[in-house]
């Protein structure tokens, strides 16, 4: 009898240690754009010296202030709008980049729930110094893939 004593506090402990075991979620839920800097003149993958980025109308409109070697550049689409400018400040010269896009609900996981995936149209951008943007991919997903060049 004084066995069950210990052995029932040694159950209810297993099965509540068990039973509060959160499920978690290690998988990347938010889908950007992801945007590889090429010079122009070389054709080499080459990262701005200073890359300033705001997205216009977006809760935190300043995505990267002054910052060096920025290897991809990572633009959040809004699912609600359809349509996501930006303005791209590559060492001190600006240029707006604009893209249009659908959105459609994805499910990652049951951990994870639902993320937006976007299928983009051809970006446009203003050349004051970027000389062109190259859609490579246009769907726009979780995976860690280049979407676009930017040749400045």
């Amino acid at each position: 009898m004084k066995s069950l004593y210990y052995l029932f506090p040694a159950i209810t402990l297993i099965l509540l240690f068990q039973a509060c075991t959160p499920q978690s979620c290690f998988e990347e839920t938010d889908a950007y754009v992801k945007a590889s800097f090429f010079k122009d003149d070389t054709g080499l993958l080459t990262p701005p010296d200073s890359l300033t980025l705001y997205g216009i109308g977006m809760q935190s409109s300043r995505l990267y202030n002054k910052g060096s070697k920025i290897q991809p550049a990572l633009f959040p689409l809004n699912a609600a709008n359809g349509i996501s400018i930006f303005i791209i400040n590559i060492n001190g010269i600006s240029d707006t980049l604009t893209f249009t896009y659908s959105s459609y609900p994805h499910l990652i996981s049951k951990e994870c729930g639902y993320a937006f995936y976007h299928k983009i149209d051809t970006p446009v951008v203003t050349n004051n110094l970027i000389k062109s943007v190259t859609l490579m991919k246009s769907n726009i997903t979780t995976i860690n893939e280049e979407n676009i060049r930017i040749n400045y």
